[in-house]
């Protein structure tokens, strides 16, 4: 399911407009990226949980060259899944 899709099955479960059910989307998902930026967990229950994770620093190989790199610590985000997701 793409992006496109999701709108118009929020906008038929909700019974909204596609633009009100696109505008729901964006706002949802910037909520969530916000949270995300300033450090913060956001919780959905039953959905699941997005947090954010340090990465450290790693040694890793560059394939074409076989030669030895230094990949640098970073800030990734996770996601585990809740209860009622589980399939």
């Amino acid at each position: 399911m793409n992006k496109t899709q999701l709108i118009e099955k929020i906008a038929a479960g909700a019974e909204l407009t596609k633009a009100d059910a696109k505008k729901a989307l964006e706002a949802t998902l910037g909520a969530i990226a916000g949270a995300l930026k300033e450090g913060d967990k956001v919780q959905l229950i039953g959905f699941g949980t997005f947090a954010v994770a340090d990465r450290p620093a790693r040694e890793g190989i560059n394939p074409a060259t076989k030669e030895k790199i230094q990949i640098a610590a970073k800030k990734v985000v996770k996601f585990k899944a809740g209860a009622d997701l589980a399939i």
